[in-house]
């Protein structure tokens, strides 16, 4: 039973991102919410909620197909970070020059399946 989640747009620059996903990809679900809960990133939440909407839309397609799920038997199975638009804005600088700065986004994604 594989199920994805895709969280879009987020406000963080994918580098960072990674660092957090990194840490969870081939995890047990209940391990990966355990990182997940005790790491000082900032990164760390919105990677934890595409966590539990993957975990969510799992339960739900084995509901729909009438199959028992246990979530204790969920993997991470992929997690990987892709770089979303960027909004480029400018700062006043020295001289009367302005500095460009990037805000960047990036899009999370979480695919969970059940162990083999």
């Amino acid at each position: 039973m594989q199920a994805k989640a895709i969280a879009r747009h987020v406000r963080m620059s994918p580098r960072k991102v990674r660092l957090v996903v990194d840490q969870i990809r081939g995890l047990s679900v209940n391990e990966a919410y355990a990182i997940l809960q005790f790491s000082k990133k900032a990164a760390a939440e919105p990677v934890s909620k595409t966590l539990r909407s993957a975990v969510a839309n799992a339960q739900d397609r084995a509901q729909h197909e009438g199959e028992t799920l246990d979530v204790d038997d969920l993997v991470v199975r992929e997690a990987y970070v892709d770089e979303g638009p960027t909004l480029r804005r400018w700062r006043a600088a020295a001289m009367g020059r302005a500095a460009p700065r990037r805000k960047r986004s990036s899009h999370i994604t979480v695919v969970v399946d059940t162990k083999e």
